[in-house]
């Protein structure tokens, strides 16, 4: 399933206006390489061209939603949290997906970077099921289970 991305600027991770961040989002780029594609047709073709088209660019793009000076209007629902209970619950719901990137100039981490994220998720997770695992099979649990039945 292909999903419409939309462009904005990131000013949380731009240099200037955040306006080769979002590019670099957009087109799925190293950010470091869409700086350098920027300065380099700056120097090597008509520079005022570039100039003009990268301050229109900030003016013309929304700030991506979320960021720290986004202007984005308030969404109850979004800022509301979930009431979680008594219990286990789920830690990674905040965690962001491992991308791997297979060239170079793609956003992402590298195999052998992604491979170790997802290594030590998998031991905090294992962790996290030896905890559950002995506290259910624990006499403290039947003692709880006991109560609550009363």
């Amino acid at each position: 399933m292909i999903t419409k991305k939309d462009l904005y600027r990131d000013p949380d991770k731009g240099k200037i206006a955040g306006v080769c961040a979002g590019l670099a989002e957009y087109f799925g780029m190293e950010l470091w390489l869409v700086r350098i594609l920027v300065v380099s047709a700056f120097f090597l073709s008509a520079g005022t061209f570039i100039f003009v088209a990268y301050i229109a660019a900030w003016f013309i793009l929304d700030k991506k939603p979320g960021s720290k000076g986004s202007t984005t209007p308030f969404n109850p629902q979004r800022s509301a949290t979930k009431p979680r209970g008594k219990g286990w619950h789920n830690e990674l719901e905040d965690e962001e997906k491992v991308v791997v990137k297979s060239k170079v100039w793609q956003a992402g981490e590298p195999p052998k970077q992604a491979f170790f994220d997802i290594q030590q998720r998998f031991a905090k997770n294992e962790s996290r099921l030896r905890k559950v695992e002995t506290y259910v099979t624990s006499s403290e649990y039947q003692l709880n289970r006991e109560i609550s039945r009363l």
